[in-house]
């Protein structure tokens, strides 16, 4: 195996990685965003507040993309397999 073939295996497994963190990551953020902008108006700091509406976004959003997110990992692995005997070789 060279270290380019890795070097090329880890960059798309990052690429994959992000691309797929990406929707939960979103939702988490917008959630938190839209809570600090509803504690700052109404002067509530509770810590604990945000912790609940994030959970709920995250849910959501591996419901709305749960499918894809793993239809995407099954496709890098597939790659992956598939590609193995010519990157070690």
């Amino acid at each position: 195996m060279t270290p380019e073939a890795l070097i090329d295996i880890l960059r798309n497994a990052l690429i994959v990685a992000g691309t797929v963190a990406g929707p939960t990551i979103l939702f988490g953020l917008v959630a938190g965003v839209a809570v600090s902008i509803f504690q700052a108006t109404t002067q509530i700091n509770d810590f604990t507040l945000v912790f609940v509406p994030k959970v709920l976004a995250t849910i959501l959003a591996l419901i709305l993309f749960g499918s894809w997110m793993l239809q995407t990992y099954l496709r890098f692995t597939r790659e992956l397999i598939i590609n193995l005997p010519a990157v070690i070789g």
